[in-house]
């Protein structure tokens, strides 16, 4: 956690401004979704052999000749399963409408890329900034540690011993958390969540908020070439932002395209063994035992647990989404989380 002038500030990485657990953030949003689901499942699977090993009435003779129960479960899993792949298709085509759109949208959409790639291009004074994520946004970061360390210079030679020390402990934590996030974009690709991951642990908003707090409270003790590295740096920041949400929304929809296909492969197995199970399936024709448990409970378990993967994959991208999407909510030097109140906020 970075500081300035002796007070309490939000920390830098995602982790440390969520103040949660580490397992908690990692399941959340770091971990592979499949390894989410599949964990999911595997828990559900053992809930359910557990649940019908410890049922005093054994599975046979609590089903009957009918077998109406397991009927009436897997009957709901096939309208459960039709209806959530059809409402999580038809979500996934309403977010992708928005990328389609007659030839003027088009044109004002690429338009406004070149614009701010322009702008970009003209901070970094170079000819082309990088076409990659990951390298763009390494770039920025880049700059926005370079004008640090110039703002540093400007007031190097300064009198004001708290100037410099308010400054100098702004400029350590800018540049110590740009170059940590910088070196972690290294050899990551667009795609996976490792890109997203990294910039988020860039606290641009604070950042913002420290500068032009600075700037103001030293007004009168700053040089006219301080000012002007304050103003870079607010200039790099304030880039950064509309950036990060930009490749944060592109990961949304890239991500609700394989969430759609995760559910749509993992609809028709789990519509086979649920439509199986209601046509096929009976108790007494399953005799015997697996490791002391009953093969009924066994194959009633694990088709229950067939059926609801594609709510499972669901629920594992859908977490990472919405925690993303909470903790990003605002852009620019705003604070929605809970914060101690501090001299620094006042």
């Amino acid at each position: 956690m970075s500081d300035s002038g002796g007070s309490a500030q939000p920390g830098d990485t995602m982790r440390e401004r969520a103040n949660e657990s580490r397992v908690k953030l990692w399941i959340l949003m770091e971990a592979n979704r499949w390894f989410v689901a599949g964990g999911t499942l595997i828990a559900v699977f053992v809930a359910l052999v557990v649940l019908g090993v410890l049922d005093p009435s054994p599975l046979q003779q609590y089903i009957g000749p009918s077998d109406d129960a397991v009927d009436t479960v897997f009957q709901g899993f096939v309208g459960a399963i039709i209806t959530g792949v059809t409402l999580v298709v038809t979500l996934n085509q309403l977010v992708l409408s928005q990328e389609l759109g007659p030839v003027g949208d088009q044109q004002s959409r690429m338009e406004g890329a070149m614009e701010f790639r322009r702008e970009i291009e003209d901070a970094l004074d170079v000819p082309a900034a990088p076409p990659e994520p990951a390298s763009f946004m390494k770039a920025l970061l880049d700059e926005t540690a370079s004008r640090a360390n110039t703002l540093a210079d400007a007031v190097d030679e300064s009198r004001d011993e708290d100037l410099k020390e308010e400054i100098r402990s702004y400029v350590d934590g800018l540049t110590g958390n740009a170059d940590e996030v910088s070196d972690s974009l290294e050899d990551t690709q667009f795609g996976t969540f490792d890109v997203l991951s990294a910039i988020l642990n860039f606290n641009y908003s604070w950042k913002v908020f420290l500068a032009r707090k600075i700037r103001h409270k030293h007004a009168d003790a700053l040089s006219e070439e301080a000012n002007d590295a304050f103003e870079d740096i607010i200039e790099s920041l304030t880039f950064f932002g509309p950036a990060r949400e930009h490749f944060k929304t592109l990961y949304f929809q890239w991500e609700l395209v394989n969430l759609s296909r995760a559910m749509l492969y993992t609809a028709v197995p789990a519509l086979v063994v649920t439509i199986s199970m209601i046509i096929y399936f009976d108790a007494r024709a399953i005799p015997g035992y697996t490791f002391g448990i009953s093969n009924d409970v066994l194959t009633v378990s694990l088709a229950s647990t067939i059926a609801i993967t594609p709510f499972m994959i669901l629920l594992a991208f859908i977490l990472r989404i919405a925690t993303v999407a909470k903790r990003t909510l605002s852009i620019g030097p705003f604070i929605l989380r809970e914060t101690k109140r501090s001299d620094e906020l006042e």
